[in-house]
């Protein structure tokens, strides 16, 4: 199975003949709150996990854990940046690492031959994380019908070895064998089918820039990846992450913040701040769809536009776009891309939103500023990381069935018309990228709205299709039947991803539609894909290199420059200022590696290295000679 352990709620998908899906619990519901209680229960500490503890957190401070996931691998001196953000007490446990003390649980009768139960506990993050895996494995087991025990598990790209390993440790405290750890914009990609092309000659050795803009409920990060498919078959395709940028105090939560102090500003009361910012993320949620949204307050009811909200949040939404900035900066240098591109996105290929905070729609707006590209939407932000962990999970066990390739339409797509037949606008088996579009108008005088019904099939009738979607055109001005001119355009790229847009050429009003048709992956396609460490394994031995070469140059500064200093007068003019040169030129490539390690050529660092050397060979002889002179003759070692 693949699981996506997130800072704010968690998902288990598997993937099998029919695509990756989301497993939810016994009520429906896909997400599991990352929130664990602990409680005493005959005469032991257990967790409960998910909705119940979230629910009742509010009455458990201090013996509630959310957002554990901060603490992962980490000391509390690393942590103490989000100390002030968990309401609960960290403390410094063995090793220096981060551990929870639990305050006030009930004290427990002694067991035969043990001392007396404290008040306090204390648990690792590991433990922690355990609780919430095993309830995700319980849950996946139940609705599989067979033990899970094995997991794909994701985790930030920016997550170091220690915290990776501590989420291999919790696995393994939760009975579960964690086969890969797949970073979370990778997972997004792989969700989508990005960088999946079959190795045919228009795809081979393509590569192509994904960006992973991630907005949960508290962190915010933001991923420039590279995909490279496979140059031919039986090579391997690779997801290498170019850079990385955040906020770990960025997210949903700070939108309900700013929201709730703008409609009942200095509230102190806990009770009462806690119902308002549950009251505030309600009215967020509300205005994702609607133009305005009503807040309960102590005072009673306050009405508050999609205009105001938008207002509040806009310098947070910023935030995120600077983040971008960095990002891609950072990412230009990274794949060797001249200046011009450390603003400009022009060369990135595709934007996949994560997160359920992306539903803002004023986030999604500004993503598609910055980046000039409509964002890929089309599966769900809270569960697109989870559902690439399936994928990946379904090739490790070898569940992954063929189905039909990336780069045709699978079936045949078109829309709903009046009586229920169905207008194809592309045909099966149609090379992507493909669009049509079409022109339709309305069957009722005056009708001021249409429902357009998204269908995949092969049949006439909309009955036997299957919908993949539906979204209105609204405010179309009222004008007879057949008069309003409906321009409807059908995209799908490179990558079954298919865009719907529908506009009234009259009104100019506007809708639009986002999803995946219905395809799988074909084991071989599947099975290209690799982790992007074999691309980091490269990048680490260059930096290894050059923290080498600092070390063994500052060195060679140190004593020609010595040498230099003491015997400047017994040198030629051209010599001394020959070598004084070599020695300018190896310290501004030393001082430029401390610096920043990716601003130096690794090989032109050991030719300058060289080059002094050779050239203070002289210098060397001489020093001896002089030390021969001062010693009458003796050698070195008298």
């Amino acid at each position: 199975m693949g699981i996506d352990l997130g800072t704010t709620n968690s998902l288990v998908a598997v993937s099998d003949a029919r695509g990756p899906r989301i497993i939810p619990d016994a009520q429906g519901r896909a997400l599991l709150p990352s929130v664990v209680r602990y409680e005493a229960v005959d005469g032991d500490i257990r967790p409960v996990v998910g909705w119940e503890a979230k629910d009742r957190q509010a009455e458990f401070p201090l013996t509630t854990i959310s957002s554990v996931k901060r603490l992962m691998g980490r000391s509390r001196e690393d942590a103490r940046g989000d100390l002030a953000f968990l309401p609960y007490r960290v403390i410094e446990g063995e090793h220096r690492t981060a551990r929870v003390e639990l305050v006030g649980i009930p004290a427990l009768p002694a067991k035969p031959g043990e001392p007396a139960a404290g008040a306090n506990r204390i648990v690792s993050p590991q433990e922690v994380s355990a609780a919430i895996l095993r309830t995700l494995k319980a849950r996946a087991s139940a609705a599989l019908g067979v033990e899970v025990r094995r997991a794909v598990v994701t985790v930030p790209a920016y997550f170091d070895d220690a915290q990776r390993q501590a989420t291999r440790d919790a696995g393994r405290l939760a009975g579960l064998e964690v086969v890969r750890i797949v970073n979370e914009p990778t997972a997004a990609a792989l969700a989508y089918g990005l960088g999946l092309e079959r190795a045919s000659d228009r795809h081979r050795g393509k590569e192509s820039t994904v960006v992973v803009y991630d907005l949960g409920g508290g962190t915010f990060d933001v991923s420039v990846l590279k995909l490279t498919p496979a140059a031919q078959d039986g090579e391997t395709s690779f997801f290498q992450v170019l850079a990385t940028a955040g906020d770990t105090h960025l997210g949903g939560d700070d939108f309900d913040r700013v929201l709730a102090e703008a409609v009942v500003p200095g509230l102190t009361d806990p009770a009462a701040r806690a119902r308002l910012l549950l009251e505030a993320e309600r009215a967020k949620r509300d205005l994702t769809d609607g133009d305005e949204a009503t807040i309960g307050t102590p005072a009673g009811p306050a009405v508050v536009s999609r205009a105001r909200f938008e207002e509040l949040i806009d310098p947070l939404v910023a935030r995120s776009m600077s983040a971008c900035g960095r990002a891609l900066r950072d990412a230009a240098k990274a794949a060797g891309r001249g200046p011009e591109d450390a603003d400009n996105a022009g060369w990135v290929d595709a934007v996949i939103l994560v997160g359920g905070s992306t539903r803002v729609p004023l986030v999604r707006r500004r993503v598609a500023e910055r980046f000039g590209m409509e964002p890929y939407t089309a599966l769900d932000p809270d569960q697109v990381v989870a559902l690439g962990a399936a994928v990946q999970a379904s090739v490790l066990s070898g569940a992954s069935r063929g189905s039909l390739l990336l780069d045709v339409i699978p079936l045949s797509l078109g829309i709903e018309t009046v009586g229920g037949a169905v207008a194809k606008l592309i045909v099966r088996n149609t090379t992507v990228p493909a669009k049509a579009t079409e022109m339709f108008s309305t069957s009722v005088d005056g009708q001021g709205s249409i429902k357009l019904n998204v269908l995949q099939g092969e049949r006439e009738m909309a009955e036997d299709c299957r919908s993949l979607g539906e979204f209105h055109l609204r405010g179309i001005p009222p004008m007879p039947a057949g008069i309003p001119q409906v321009q409807v355009t059908f995209m799908v790229d490179a990558n079954g991803v298919l865009n719907v847009s529908a506009v009234e050429r009259r009104s100019g009003k506007r809708a639009a539609l986002q999803v995946v048709p219905n395809h799988g992956l074909t084991r071989e396609e599947v099975e290209r894909i690799e982790t992007e460490s074999y691309r980091h394994a490269r990048e680490d031995m260059t930096r290894h290199r050059i923290v080498d070469l600092i070390a063994n140059s500052k060195l060679d500064l140190k004593w020609i420059g010595e040498r230099l200093d003491v015997l400047a007068d017994k040198l030629e003019p051209a010599y001394r200022a020959q070598l004084e040169a070599r020695l300018a030129a190896l310290g501004a490539m030393v001082a430029a590696a401390q610096n920043d390690w990716r601003s130096v050529e690794a090989n032109a660092f050991q030719a300058a290295k060289e080059a002094l050397d050779r050239e203070s060979v002289r210098l060397h002889e001489i020093s001896i000679a002089e030390s021969l002179k001062g010693t009458g003759g003796a050698g070195p070692g008298r």
